[in-house]
């Protein structure tokens, strides 16, 4: 090996004896603190240019469009489902009170018997001792669930709450009229669940018609005592003496 080959060698020996050895730790877990060291890039960053850095803007902006564009669509998605649900639950509630409605109504016409049992009962005073007791607890409870009774005599006949088995004609009424309850009616608030079974009577069919009181009119009598003026009683003097003179000169002229 020539001279001028061996210099750089040498200078690069000496360099490296100055410089020492380079280490490099590897190690994934710090001795340490015990903690994972994350990886170090090796590569160093490279600097982009402003049509790259133009480029990545429109990708940014395109991605914001899209994420709006699928917020909407989510959000629409959510909306529909919950008016869906709000439907659904109006629609169970009202079930659900429907069929409540149904059932209590099913057991009160079952009760509608026991309860004209009570009645008549009550009516011939045979509803005493604890009888009494069970009789009022039973009226208490279907009046809790909004059972109501209905029909008295001398209300006018309503073929929709009342039904007739009895007919009969009378006198002093002016149209259909229930004269005996002969069972109540009952209902839970518009609701019929049994019209009222009445006897109904009607007019006679060659009744007159009823006489209406004739109107009063006040009328204004006149005066008893009026006194004469002078005037008045001067004219009919005067009046009398031309009618005689009219008849004397009547009598000359047939003489």
């Amino acid at each position: 090996m020539s001279v001028p080959e061996q210099e750089p060698r040498q200078n690069a020996e000496s360099e490296f004896e100055q410089r020492g050895p380079t280490i490099r730790d590897r190690r994934r877990i710090d001795p340490e603190t015990y903690e994972v060291r994350e990886p170090q890039a090796t590569a160093a960053p490279t600097t982009a240019g402003p049509e790259e850095a133009a480029s990545s803007v429109t990708e940014a902006d395109a991605q914001m469009i899209e994420l709006e564009a699928a917020l909407a669509e989510r959000t629409s998605d959510l909306q529909r489902l919950q008016a869906e649900y709000v439907n659904y639950k109006r629609r169970v509630d009202r079930d659900r009170d429907l069929a409540r409605k149904v059932t209590i109504e099913g057991v009160l016409k079952d009760f509608l018997s026991v309860l004209d049992d009570v009645r008549s009962a009550r009516e011939h005073e045979e509803l005493n001792g604890g009888f009494k007791a069970v009789a009022e607890e039973i009226e208490r409870v279907t009046s809790k669930y909004g059972l109501e009774t209905f029909g008295e005599a001398g209300e006018p006949f309503n073929p929709h709450i009342h039904e007739a088995l009895l007919h009969a004609h009378a006198e002093g009424i002016d149209g259909p009229t229930c004269v005996e309850i002969l069972q109540p009616g009952y209902r839970i608030g518009d609701r019929i669940l049994r019209p009222a079974r009445v006897a109904v009577a009607e007019p006679e069919p060659n009744a007159p018609a009823p006489v209406v009181n004739p109107v009063e009119v006040d009328t204004v009598e006149p005066p008893e005592d009026v006194e004469e003026s002078p005037s008045s009683r001067g004219d009919e003097s005067v009046e009398a003496a031309g009618e005689s003179g009219k008849d004397e000169s009547a009598t000359t002229d047939k003489a």
